[in-house]
């Protein structure tokens, strides 16, 4: 828990759409640090859809507009690699998330 929550994790934006402008049944989505690629899928590779989740969520919580849900990350994750192979982020390191049809966001960690 502690490792998703700290202040300035999560950043989200610039971007916001509705359901009707993006289907989000088939959306490429992509992770990389620096220029390299470090993740990279598919959201028709989800467990669970997006409709799903949002369903499921609303039968145990109130959602409101303006609600975020995250779903959770592509394959990649640092530790699913052998410990000599795990690139951990730094200082200065430039994170760009990109997910079709919807635009990208970079930031630069401090």
């Amino acid at each position: 828990l502690l490792g998703k929550t700290c202040d300035g994790f999560a950043p989200i934006g610039p971007y916001l759409v509705t359901a009707d402008e993006v289907d989000s049944s088939n959306l490429e989505i992509s992770c990389s640090v620096n220029g390299e690629l470090r993740q990279q899928g598919n959201t028709k590779n989800m467990i669970f859809d997006c409709a799903h989740i949002g369903s499921y969520l609303s039968q145990h919580m109130t959602l409101r507009p303006c609600d975020i849900i995250f779903t959770g990350t592509p394959a990649g994750v640092i530790l699913g690699y052998p410990e000599e192979q795990r690139n951990w982020l730094k200082s200065g390191d430039e994170v760009v998330i990109s997910i079709e049809k919807i635009g990208s966001l970079k930031n630069k960690l401090k």
